[in-house]
């Protein structure tokens, strides 16, 4: 009695995946997080590009596990190394590349911010606070209508893209009709 056909057939329910597990690494299908320069053949390898990696568990982040990941680069021999940081949320890069920097502030590009905790718990509770922040927000209103109006009227244009292409189709028809 063998109890399973993979016990029978002495081999593993992840079949290939499975061949280092005594040594604790599991092959898995891993998407590269972000874009990369591989620092063999100095190529760009592109966010959402798969590779089959070798998990291994590093270490822990309090109670949370830190694995690293390590593939082969498909344009050269160079091998790439990838490590969790629990502690910032991200990937980050042991070995074998280096990453392309696309991060951005949101300050920077004039875009909204939420309240800093601080600032939302005085919102809360400081009254005064809350009306001075009030004020400050209508302002930048204000100064914003005209953009905003602009925008939406340029947006206006393109609403009824149904009626648009419907158009253009009914243009295009007489000069398809003689050519074809």
């Amino acid at each position: 009695m063998h109890g399973s056909l993979n016990k029978y057939h002495h081999s593993h329910p992840l079949r290939e995946r499975a061949r280092k597990l005594a040594q604790g690494i599991l092959v898995i299908r891993f998407e590269m997080p972000y874009n990369i320069w591989c620092d063999g053949c100095k190529n760009h390898i592109g966010m959402g590009v798969r590779y089959n990696a070798e998990k291994k568990k590093v270490g822990t982040y309090y109670t949370t596990p830190i694995y690293r990941f390590r593939m082969k680069c498909h344009l050269c021999v160079n091998s790439i190394e990838l490590q969790t940081d629990p502690a910032g949320c991200d990937y980050v890069i042991v070995r074998g590349a280096r990453r392309k920097e696309e991060r951005w502030d949101a300050a920077d590009a004039r875009q909204l911010q939420p309240p800093a905790p601080e600032e939302k718990e005085r919102l809360e509770t400081d009254a005064m606070f809350r009306l001075e922040r009030g004020e400050a927000d209508r302002a930048a209103l204000r100064r914003a209508g005209p953009t905003l109006a602009a925008l939406q009227e340029a947006q206006s244009a393109w609403k009824d893209d149904f009626a648009l292409n419907s158009r253009l189709r009914r243009r295009f028809r007489p000069t398809r009709r003689s050519s074809g």
